[in-house]
């Protein structure tokens, strides 16, 4: 009868986890088993609290890393395009020297040379502090394709020898700060049907 009964302690023994059949000098709960002692409590519970800390600072660090990119952005956004609304109000200063050097005719270029000098004078150093501050000229040629990105039609009619929606006047440059358009240009475009 003790034999049976060292056979019953011997299984139980074989199908307890490891280190229960030495006396479980080396057994440890599992995640579904509560722990006993005292100190293995405060070891989950810090456990626990150090992994919600972790968390927290690395989307602190991300959020960080987040808002230096976005600070770093609109800098370069506000350094590029800072200007706009200033240059916006400069272009039709721009329009106007450059319809006055039009409607200069040799009779006014030989009887007032230097006021016609002097304006283009101006308009060029205008185009030159436009460059220094990146605003580019739009300036279409007749027969070039029609762009809406860049373009604004004023007026479509049909020209012989054109095709439909190429450009058949100039009526006002456009202009671009770096990659945004500030104006586009004014055109007019051909109506006529490709052959």
């Amino acid at each position: 009868m003790a034999e049976a009964k060292n056979e019953a302690v011997g299984d139980v023994a074989e199908g307890a986890p490891p280190g229960m059949a030495e006396g479980g000098a080396d057994y440890a709960p599992g995640p579904c088993e509560t722990p006993q002692s005292p100190e293995a409590l405060l070891i989950a519970e810090l456990t626990a609290e150090r992994d919600e800390l972790r968390d927290k600072w690395m989307r602190a660090l991300a959020e960080a890393e987040n808002a230096r990119k976005r600070a770093e952005r609109d800098r370069r956004e506000a350094e590029n395009y800072g200007s706009s609304r200033l240059a916006r109000d400069i272009l039709p200063v721009h329009d106007a020297l450059r319809r006055a050097l039009e409607a200069a005719t040799d009779e006014t270029r030989a009887v007032a040379g230097p006021l016609v000098e002097g304006v283009e004078l101006t308009l060029r150093e205008l185009t030159n502090v436009f460059a220094r501050h990146g605003i580019t000229v739009i300036a279409p040629q007749p027969g070039d394709k029609f762009d809406p990105q860049l373009h604004q039609a004023m007026f479509e009619a049909p020209v012989p020898g054109t095709r439909a929606g190429e450009i058949i006047q100039l009526m006002a440059e456009g202009f671009l700060i770096h990659d945004r358009l500030l104006r586009p240009a004014q055109v007019g475009v051909s109506s006529t049907p490709a052959s």
